[in-house]
């Protein structure tokens, strides 16, 4: 009977946490159309801009793609396009929005992905000593510094790094326009010569507020009565820290880990605009020069779904960790 109420309980958290998932993507989407169609202009007004362009062009670009429709049948034709994997064409290049993100995203992941696995296991080990050596000369060195950094903004540090390795290490692009011939190795090491200074930036931006919410979370645990009686029965310091303290802190590490792996998505905007990085974010800073609406409303949809997965995954491992969290 325990048994089938457990799991009845289980179903029910996963379903609500579902339907939430999907009606928070259903209405970020819908506000991503609403947004970009009440900004003044439109993708043709540059184009009424260029010389010797015909009031005739202005119309068959607009009608071309869908400009000349109200806007609730702009939202409809979206919706349908969407239900069948289409997210439109990008105005800038007339290529598939999918593609223009996939390609773009295939440059984006792997710099991202070093960035934060670095940065989340450097703050756990940072969180972890701070909170364990409380009051410590090192904890005071290790917290300040990761203040310091949470404190400075990531542009900032991607324009200090900029100027003083731009000289030493390559900061522009993800790999030299002038090497020819070069055998998969190299161009292997080019590419790991060019993702030093974005992947340090995201380093320095990401871990420390990982650091500090890990220290924040151990401490509050290892205050609690059961580490108490865990030292009381005489157990290893390594294995309170592991089995009880680190396991009992990692519900509010997991929502900043969700949160900052959906964000950096976003947050890689300024990294790879400052680098020069060809990423997604690179993308959607040129489409909203271009006022690319598609390529928009299609990049920051991505973004949506991806922050959204993962809190959601966030929560299915909240329930496997503290079962309380569906009472």
């Amino acid at each position: 009977m325990a048994s089938r109420q457990k799991g009845d309980r289980v179903r029910g958290f996963v379903w609500k946490r579902s339907v939430f998932a999907v009606m928070t993507i259903f209405v970020a989407l819908t506000v991503n159309f609403i947004l970009f169609r009440v900004l003044p202009g439109d993708a043709v007004t540059r184009v009424s801009r260029v010389p010797n362009a015909s009031p005739a062009l202005k119309q068959a670009l607009e009608r071309e793609f869908g400009l000349d429709k109200p806007v609730f049948d702009q939202y409809l034709l979206y919706l349908e396009q969407l239900l069948r994997g289409n997210l439109g064409v990008s105005f800038t290049n007339r290529r598939p929005v999918l593609d223009n993100l996939l390609e773009a995203f295939g440059n984006t992941l792997p710099m991202v992905a070093a960035g934060t696995v670095i940065a989340i296991v450097l703050g756990i080990c940072v969180g972890v000593y701070t909170a364990v050596h409380h009051g410590s000369a090192g904890d005071h060195i290790g917290t300040g510094i990761a203040v310091g950094f949470y404190a400075f903004p990531t542009q900032f540090l991607g324009m200090m790094l900029l100027i003083l390795f731009a000289g030493v290490l390559p900061s522009v692009g993800m790999s030299d326009p002038f090497a020819v011939a070069q055998s998969p190795t190299e161009q292997l090491g080019d590419l790991l010569r060019h993702m030093i200074l974005p992947v340090l930036t995201l380093v320095l931006t990401l871990y420390a507020e990982n650091a500090l919410i890990v220290r924040s979370a151990m401490l509050e645990t290892l205050g609690e009565d059961y580490i108490l009686t865990a030292r009381a029965k005489g157990l290893t310091r390594r294995r309170i820290i592991t089995s009880y303290a680190l396991r009992n802190a990692a519900l509010p590490t997991i929502t900043q880990v969700a949160l900052s792996l959906g964000a950096v998505v976003s947050g890689s905007i300024l990294v790879e605009v400052i680098f020069s990085w060809p990423g997604i974010g690179r993308a959607l800073y040129d489409a909203v020069l271009q006022r690319d609406y598609p390529m928009l409303q299609g990049g920051f949809l991505v973004i949506t779904v991806v922050v959204v997965v993962l809190n959601y995954l966030a929560d299915l491992l909240y329930f496997r960790l503290d079962p309380r969290v569906s009472q």
